[in-house]
Formats: C-alpha cells, structure tokens, sequence
C-alpha cells in the first residue's frame, strides 16, 4: 500500500501527465529552456487558503531547485489582494505547473473553507464532523487534506482502511449480527486490528448492535436519525461504542446534532459541495 508521499508523486505525475502529454507547445514554441523567471500567486477573493504546501510539492517534484517563498500558510484566512507565495524557477516550469497547481489550490481552498464553517459553527460542542467517500475520482487525497486544514476529521480514507457495515452490506448479509460476525470473523484472519463501524436505520438496530457488538464494532453510525431518535439512542449506547451520525446534516441543522453530544457528524458535502476560489498565478517582471 503506497504512503502519503507516494499518493502524491503518483496524483502529481498523472495530472501532469494528463495536461502536457506529447509536450506544452504553447510554451515550447516561444520560451526557451534558459529563460528564468518569476510568479506570484494572487488571491482574489476572501476564504481560507489551501494547497500551499501541494503548490512547493508540485514546483519541486518538476524542478527541485525552484525558489518557493510562502507568504501565507495552510489554514490562513486569506483576502482578496494579497498574495500566497512567489515561486523562482524556469520559466518553462512555471507554466507547465500554472493549470495544474491552480486548479489544486483553489479546489481546496474552496473545501478547507466550507469545513471551516462547519467546524466554526462546533466550538463549543463535543461533536466534531467527518467527510467522507464521496470525492471526485483520483483527487480524493488532496479533497481530503483540504477538509483537515478546515479543522475537520478524515472519515476511512478508502475501502481498504476500514470496515464499515452499510446498508447494502447488512440487507445482502441477511442481517446486522450476521454481518458482524462475519466481519469479526474476517478481521481475526485476514485483517488483525482492522476497525468495524455499523450503520444503524432505527432504534431496534442500535439494540441489535448493543447485543452482539461489543468487543467487536468500534463505532455506530446512526443514518438519518431525527436529533431527537439520536437523544433517544444516545442513553442506549453509553460509552460502548463512538457515535456518528450521517444523513442530510447540514449548516442550518448542523447545531441540533451537536447539541444530542453525538461523538461525529459526517458531512458529504464538505467536498461535494465546495465552491472553487478564485486564484490566480502571474508572472512578475524584475529590474534587470
């Protein structure tokens, strides 16, 4: 299983790969391999900036002795008319990286921000929100480290990371505690410490879950349960189990689930719902 930096290089070398393909002729036919230059990286609305250090990744991965001089980091409020970063390099460089460090950045700004309202709108509460699977297909790293420098939690980063016991899993199982017997039973020989969730539809499937899931199952997800089934279900559960509750929350809502003291929220549209940010990359034209 690849690491976090291989993830990367490989996410890196496929968009690039993507974009230039047989060569950037754009840039080929007018700028020479010894031209030098400069860029910055203009912000050009409010948020909360993302994707810096990708961007110094991304400049480096092309051109490991490129100047990268960060302004602001990860995480930072940022306003229109200031600047993130200006990046030294070979022209040819910066151009070929423009589209591609552009489109991560303001993806992930775009995330980071909307986590950022979510997570503003926690202080206080016990309750903290999770994302989920619901990514754009090959970008799910850096969607993901978005969320993170939002301040909120990264649900299982994929399929392999975690077992979770969907609806889906437990009707063509033919039921919760078959299926968490089988999954204990997997988890035993083929994967040792692999974490079990449940996702519970209803009262009497956390009871179900209470009764054959101890030791087992670390965590239940209550699936679009009114915040008031979660205050029902919450005294049931105790500290048994950690509690996540998933399905239609949102801003407007978000404070009533909190207020059940439910450990999790889970929140698809911190990603799918994110609007890019307008960012832009310039070059700068220096004294000789």
């Amino acid at each position: 299983m690849m690491n976090f930096d291989q993830l990367f290089e490989k996410l890196v070398k496929d968009a690039l790969q993507e974009d230039i393909g047989t060569g950037d002729h754009s840039t080929l036919c007018c700028i020479p391999d010894s031209a030098y230059g400069s860029a910055v990286l203009k912000i050009k609305e409010d948020g909360v900036l993302a994707g810096m250090e990708a961007a110094e990744r991304i400049f480096r991965m092309v051109q490991p002795d490129c100047v990268f001089r960060p302004f602001k980091k990860d995480g930072d409020l940022m306003y229109k008319g200031e600047i993130a970063f200006e990046i030294d390099a070979s022209v040819q460089t910066i151009l070929q990286c423009e589209r591609l460090v552009l489109n991560c950045m303001q993806r992930m700004s775009g995330i980071a921000a909307l986590t950022r309202q979510y997570t503003d709108l926690l202080n206080g509460y016990h309750t903290r929100v999770l994302d989920t699977r619901k990514t754009t297909p090959n970008f799910r790293l850096l969607e993901k480290w978005a969320v993170a420098i939002g301040g909120g939690v990264n649900h299982r980063f994929a399929l392999y990371d975690m077992i979770m016991l969907k609806d889906n899993h437990i009707d063509y199982c033919g039921g919760i505690t078959k299926a968490i017997e089988k999954a204990w039973t997997y988890v035993q020989e083929k994967a040792p410490g692999l974490q079990i969730e449940v996702e519970t539809r209803s009262i009497d499937d956390v009871k179900e879950v209470l009764s054959c899931g101890k030791g087992k199952v670390f965590r239940i997800m209550l699936d679009n349960f009114t915040p008031e089934m979660i205050g029902e279900a919450l005294p049931l559960i105790g500290q048994m189990f950690e509690t996540e509750a998933s399905g239609g929350i949102n801003l407007t809502n978000l404070l009533d689930y909190a207020k059940t003291g439910v450990d999790y929220v889970s929140v698809g549209a911190l990603i799918h719902q994110a609007r890019s940010v307008d960012l832009s990359l310039k070059a700068v034209k220096k004294n000789q």
